[in-house]
């Protein structure tokens, strides 16, 4: 009871931090006390949609899901601590990176939401990159606008501001055009001596786009380092939130990040030779690098931590999607037969069965590419699944399979970083993929054949990250990000590491050897 009243009065006064964060299939919301201990959280689900061979969410639904997100968080609070959420200390807002949102002068949307997960960009992406002489990904926010100028769609031209998911959610809750570096490195290259966007590709694109209206450097949103404060929440962003009117306005909020940044904080990988992966519906493996690597690589993405410095990023469009799919037939099998059980049940059975499959996964093999993934250089993807007459196929050995082969795409992506000879003292893993206990970081670390250790705050994961860097902006008190995490958010944190064994590494070897020659497969599906 005393410590419910203490939770109750740290809530009243405001002395918390609230991150909100836009995922590709919950969008989930953490209310956290200035020490970064979880106290209440919501969410809401969603997911895109493929209309006219374009991945997209409608702004609708955003708002929608925005408003559901913060009553669901708003209703968890009044059943454990019997108070209203009126006002907190500081917000953050996180999202998908990546992505193409324009508007016109007026606010209208111009073209429909284009997510990280299109590769419908190919042609801009090689242009841009041999413009830069840098790595521009089909995901990336730069390489759908000038797709767009190379298909000559109308809209172009009446672009005034171009917007990620996060960096959109943020301006229209402070009236504040501004993003966070790391979002930001997923739009356009960042000098990370300057930390803003790179003054010579701004003037090689300006070039590429001298027949426009617009000068690119006026549509990018500008770009804020973790700690700076940017903005502060409107009565009309509130009421976003909150329609029922109970949160106050004049919020402080930090600069929007993506879930690569939040990724990072939430696993304490911001200093250099650290690492993490976040594991969800994408998956993508982010290392802060000691120096550049030595040359221009199409599947390695370059961005920044949220404090600017130089990251290289493993990115793979698929994870858990396949592997969520087959536990919804799981569940709907088991409710024909007169069995209620949870998706949420039969997905930690699935984790639990894995760790007794074989470590080949009994010579199953299978491909969870509900969409394109360039590191196999696939456009587009088609979910398979394959064995032969001898495979032993078992539940164990499908469960395994399952992930496996989420981690197969991100597995052949980090031999392109051990060709560079990059130096990894640890790797953190977050997600839902992770939540299981061991399950997800003992597969995970015999596919990177690499120590991976998961936070008790792992299934937290971007949320919790955000509202991490919204604390942050507050109690900074002079020290660095790293600093901060070190001493206020994970000096007592408790870690759970798995170590690769060698029976589980040369397994994973066996099955990606399979993995790799049904590529073959995949492509003459296609």
């Amino acid at each position: 009871m005393i410590i419910t009243e203490n939770i109750k009065q740290i809530i009243e006064s405001g002395k918390t931090s609230l991150g909100i964060e836009f995922g590709s299939t919950r969008i989930k919301a953490v209310l956290i006390d200035e020490s970064g201990v979880p106290l209440a959280g919501g969410s809401y689900k969603w997911e895109n949609e493929l209309r006219d061979g374009v991945w997209t969410y409608s702004l609708d639904k955003v708002w929608e899901g925005a408003a559901e997100c913060f009553a669901s968080l708003k209703k968890d609070i009044s059943e454990k601590y019997g108070v209203k959420l009126r006002r907190t200390g500081s917000i953050g807002i996180s999202g998908m990176m990546h992505g193409y949102l324009v508007f016109d002068r007026q606010g209208r949307q111009l073209a429909e939401f284009r997510t990280w997960r299109n590769t419908i960009t190919a042609e801009a992406a090689r242009k841009l990159s041999e413009a830069f002489d840098f790595n521009i990904p089909q995901r990336w926010s730069i390489a759908h606008l000038y797709q767009a100028m190379l298909r000559n769609e109308d809209h172009v031209k009446e672009i005034t501001s171009m917007h990620t998911l996060a960096s959109y959610v943020h301006y229209k809750l402070t009236g504040q055009r501004v993003i966070g570096i790391g979002e930001a490195s997923g739009m356009f290259p960042i000098d990370s001596t300057s930390n803003d966007y790179d003054s010579k590709m701004l003037s090689d694109f300006e070039t590429l786009s001298a027949d426009m209206p617009w000068n690119i450097k006026d549509i990018l949103p500008k770009v804020l380092c973790a700690g700076e404060n940017a903005g502060a929440l409107t009565g009309e962003g509130a009421l976003l939130l909150d329609p029922e009117g109970d949160l106050e306005p004049g919020i402080p909020l930090c600069p929007p990040e993506g879930d690569a940044g939040t990724g990072m904080v939430a696993t304490n990988s911001v200093r250099q030779r650290t690492g993490n992966i976040s594991a969800g519906t994408s998956i993508f493996l982010m290392v802060v690098l000691e120096k550049k690597l030595s040359k221009l690589y199409p599947e390695i993405d370059m961005v920044t931590t949220p404090s600017g410095s130089p990251v290289a990023m493993v990115h793979c469009n698929n994870c858990s999607c396949e592997i969520d799919a087959w536990a919804e037939l799981f569940t709907s099998m088991c409710r024909e037969l007169g069995c209620e059980v949870s998706l949420y049940t039969v997905l930690d059975k699935m984790f639990e069965l894995a760790l007794k499959g074989d470590k080949d996964c009994g010579g199953l093999v299978g491909y969870n590419y509900i969409s394109g993934e360039v590191i196999t250089g696939f456009d587009e993807g088609k979910p398979m699944f394959f064995r032969s007459p001898d495979s032993r196929f078992t539940a164990e050995n499908f469960a395994r399979l399952q992930l496996s082969s989420a981690a197969a795409t991100l597995a052949i992506g980090k031999e392109i970083l051990d060709g560079e000879n990059v130096k990894i003292d640890r790797i953190l893993g977050h997600g839902g993929y992770f939540k299981a206990p061991l399950a997800g970081q003992t597969v995970m670390a015999a596919a990177l054949n690499a120590p991976v250790s998961v936070a008790k705050t792992a299934g937290e994961g971007g949320p919790w990250g955000m509202a991490v860097l919204a604390a942050y902006m507050l109690g900074k008190s002079g020290r660095s990000l790293e600093d901060y995490l070190d001493s206020v958010i994970f000096g007592s944190q408790e870690f759970t590491e798995v170590r690769p064994q060698v029976q589980d590494v040369e397994g994973y070897a066996k099955f990606i050897e399979n993995y790799k020659k049904g590529l073959a497969a995949q492509r003459a599906a296609l």
